[in-house]
C-alpha cells in the first residue's frame, strides 16, 4: 500500500493513489476504521467532515462551486481588465448580493431569487432603514444587483475553469424578477441637463479664469469633464488645427481627488477635435501658464485637477448666476443638443461632436422632441390660418343640435 499511496500535504487522513490519481480518505469513529475513495480532493474532504459512521450521515458534495467562490475567482481573473471605477461599483452591488454567497450555483433557483428580492424589499422599505439617514439613499429598485448576478452567471458559464460544472446549470433569472425588484418610482428630476447657449455663457462669466477655460473647452468639445481635464499638451497639433482627446483622468469615488491618468477615453477610442479660433484662444492662454515638467493643459501648479475643486467652482458659478443647470455634464448635453439643431436635426453632427458609438445614446443626449413638436405645431397653425379655412368651422349656438334626454 505504501508504494501506491502518498500522503496529501496538510490533509490528515487523506492519501493519493499515484497510479490512478484517486484519493483515499480514512476516518476512525469509536475505535472503528472507515475508508472511502473519491475522484476529487473536495469530495474527499467533504466526506471526512460529514461522515459519522453511517452512510445516511454523509452529505454528498454539490457538483458546483458556491456563488461566493465564483465571485472571488471572477475578481482574480476578470477584474484586472476592468476600470477601477467599475470594480468599485460592482463591489458596492455585491454587498447586497453576498447574501447568496453560500449557495452553490445549482442551488440558486428562481425561488431563491424570489425570496432574496422579497427580503431586500422588506429591509429597504422598513422604518429601521429609513432612520439610518445620511449616506443611505432610499432605494427605488434592485435592478443593478440583478444585473450584477447576470454578469457573474454569464462569466461563470463562459470561464474555462468552471466548464465541467456549469454546462447544465440553468439561468435562474426570470422576466418577473425585474418586476418584483421594483420598490418605488424613481423621483423625476427637472430637465437640467441640456443647457442652452445663453445660459452656458452666463455660467462661464461667473467662473475663475482656470475653470472658465476648462468649462468653455468642455462645451466646445462636447467632452466629458474627465477627458478635458486630462488633455495633454503633447496631444495638441495646432499646426494641423486639431487636438486629440486621448486620455481621461480617474478620480477617487469617495475623496474626488486625482488617482491616475487613463490612456484612453470612455469608449476606448481617441477623438479628434477641430481647433477653431475660440478653442485656440483658450489653448494659448493655458500654454502661457505651462508648468515645467507637466504635460497637462489644465493644472494647478503642475498638478492635475481634482474633481472636488472643479465641482465646487462649477456649483458656485451655477448658484451665483441662478441658472437651473447643475453638475459638470450639462455642458456635454448642451453642445450635443446645439449640434443637432444646427446640423439639420440629424444625429451625424451629434456623433461627430460627442464621439458616441451608439446612436441611441447620441439621440438621448441631444433629444429635442418637445421643441420640435412645438415648432411643428406652430408652423401647422400658421399654414391653416393662411388657408383661411378655420372660420368655416366656427359654430354658433343656434346651429347646435341637442340630443334628446333619455330617462
Amino acid at each position: 500500500m505504501s508504494t501506491v499511496y502518498v500522503n496529501v500535504p496538510k490533509q490528515p487522513g487523506i492519501r493519493k493513489n499515484i497510479l490512478n490519481g484517486r484519493y483515499l480518505a480514512t476516518k476512525k469513529i469509536k475505535g472503528k476504521q472507515f475508508s472511502r475513495a473519491f475522484d476529487s480532493i473536495r469530495e474527499t474532504q467533504n466526506w471526512r467532515n460529514t461522515f459519522n459512521g453511517t452512510e445516511e450521515s454523509y452529505v454528498g458534495l454539490k457538483k458546483t462551486s458556491t456563488l461566493g467562490h465564483v465571485w472571488l475567482r471572477m475578481k482574480e481573473l476578470h477584474f484586472p481588465s476592468l476600470e477601477i471605477s467599475t470594480r468599485r461599483i460592482w463591489e458596492r452591488r455585491w454587498m447586497h448580493l453576498s447574501d447568496l454567497q453560500k449557495y452553490h450555483m445549482e442551488e440558486i433557483t428562481s425561488t431563491v431569487i424570489n425570496r432574496w428580492i422579497e427580503q431586500k424589499k422588506k429591509w429597504f422599505t422598513s422604518e429601521k432603514y429609513a432612520m439610518l439617514g445620511r449616506g443611505f439613499a432610499g432605494r427605488c429598485n434592485l435592478y443593478n444587483e440583478l444585473n450584477l448576478f447576470q454578469t457573474i452567471f454569464n462569466w461563470y458559464k463562459g470561464e474555462d475553469e468552471f466548464e465541467h460544472e456549469s454546462f447544465d446549470v440553468p439561468n435562474p433569472l426570470r422576466p418577473r424578477h425585474k418586476k418584483m425588484a421594483f420598490i418605488k418610482d424613481t423621483p423625476k428630476k427637472p430637465d437640467d441637463k441640456k443647457i442652452p447657449v445663453d445660459a452656458a455663457f452666463k455660467f462661464f462669466s461667473a467662473l475663475p479664469e482656470l475653470y472658465r477655460d476648462l468649462a468653455m473647452l468642455q462645451f466646445y468639445c462636447a467632452g466629458r469633464i474627465s477627458e478635458i481635464a486630462g488633455i495633454q499638451i503633447s496631444n495638441l497639433y495646432l499646426d494641423q488645427d486639431y487636438l486629440l482627446i486621448k486620455n481621461a483622468i480617474i478620480w477617487c469615488n469617495s475623496s474626488k481627488t486625482f488617482e491616475y491618468l487613463k490612456p484612453f477615453p470612455k469608449n476606448r477610442e481617441p477623438r479628434r477635435v477641430y481647433v477653431h479660433s475660440a478653442i485656440n484662444e483658450i489653448i494659448q492662454r493655458r500654454l502661457a501658464l505651462k508648468h515645467s515638467g507637466c504635460d497637462y493643459l489644465f493644472h494647478v501648479e503642475g498638478k492635475p485637477l481634482n474633481y472636488c475643486t472643479i465641482q465646487s467652482n462649477y456649483r458656485m458659478a451655477q448658484i451665483k448666476t441662478g441658472i437651473p443647470y447643475t453638475g459638470t455634464h450639462c455642458l456635454r448635453h448642451g453642445m450635443a443638443t446645439l449640434a443637432r439643431k444646427v446640423g439639420g436635426m440629424g444625429l451625424d453632427s451629434v456623433v461627430a461632436m460627442t464621439g458616441h458609438k451608439d446612436l441611441k445614446l447620441a439621440d438621448h443626449y441631444s433629444k429635442i422632441d418637445g421643441e420640435v413638436q412645438k415648432d411643428t405645431s406652430l408652423k401647422i397653425l400658421e399654414h391653416i390660418n393662411k388657408l383661411g379655412v378655420a372660420e368655416q368651422a366656427q359654430v354658433k349656438a343656434s346651429n347646435v343640435t341637442y340630443l334628446r334626454r333619455v330617462k
